[in-house]
């Protein structure tokens, strides 16, 4: 693979287990496929381009891991801070429903929400616009030395993002089937390599567990309000964690910080 964008090549369409939310519903990678190929066109309508970027709430969730992959379908690079993306005029900016009143970009950024239909009517419903868009590839040309993610430290690359992620599968023998458990938000970029890219690289299931305190996923108005649901129970082969409190026993989880090396920036 090349480009995170690879990940989501017909061909690598099945009824097996790619992604699990935090709210217990499984996807396979034929649902995770299509609906990222609709989650790029549905940005493409609100204006992302190679080079621009999109904004995207940092809480793993459905909704929010097919916004990232759809843009980097697109070759728009995604920074998981939309505070940040609205203070930058970032092309797109998708938040939950309830961080609409509080989000409040200035001309030439998009608004989207998830979770629940808009109170404004320039915002778009993200939900009500994936499902109604054609599950086409949209065209685009991206570089694996493109940003991938916009980072507080840095631009990440496709190349880099995708090093990383074969270093962790690589080094913690991740194959088909292996159930991978992120209790990481996405703002950091080393969670999104090895709780997400690693584990959908090598034909494994990305399990997405809620944070502790349950995030800002809060602000849904709908069933897929993923945060409002406890702590899910370690299910899963490995967990990818962000502090040394965490419950898994050791022999079963990755700290971040000590992937640090593995994802340099350019």
């Amino acid at each position: 693979m090349n480009v995170v964008g690879d990940l989501l090549a017909r061909d690598r369409r099945s009824r097996d287990p790619a992604l699990v939310t935090p709210d217990g519903r499984e996807r396979t990678y034929r649902d995770l496929i299509t609906n990222a190929y609709k989650a790029a066109n549905v940005l493409r309508h609100l204006g992302a381009r190679e080079g621009s970027t999109v904004a995207i709430h940092p809480i793993p969730g459905f909704h929010t891991t097919l916004a990232f992959l759809g843009a980097a379908g697109l070759g728009a690079p995604v920074r998981f801070d939309p505070a940040a993306g609205v203070a930058a005029g970032d092309r797109v900016v998708l938040v939950p429903v309830g961080a609409e009143g509080e989000t409040d970009p200035a001309p030439g950024t998009s608004l989207a929400v998830f979770g629940g239909p808009p109170d404004r009517a320039e915002t778009t419903h993200w939900e009500a616009e994936i499902w109604s868009e054609n599950p086409a590839t949209p065209p685009s040309h991206v570089a694996a030395t493109d940003a991938a993610i916009r980072d507080g430290a840095g631009d990440v690359s496709h190349r880099r993002l995708l090093d990383g992620a074969d270093d962790v599968a690589r080094d913690h023998g991740i194959g088909p089937g292996t159930r991978i458990v992120l209790r990481a938000t996405f703002a950091d970029p080393l969670a999104v390599a090895a709780g997400l890219v690693a584990p959908l690289s090598r034909e494994g299931v990305s399990v997405l567990s809620p944070p502790k305190n349950g995030g800002s996923e809060g602000h849904h108005r709908s069933d897929e309000s993923e945060g409002s649901i406890p702590q899910s129970t370690f299910d899963g082969d490995l967990a990818i964690v962000a502090d040394e409190d965490a419950d898994p026993p050791e022999s079963k989880r990755i700290v971040l910080p000590r992937l640090v090396e593995r994802l340099e920036r350019e």
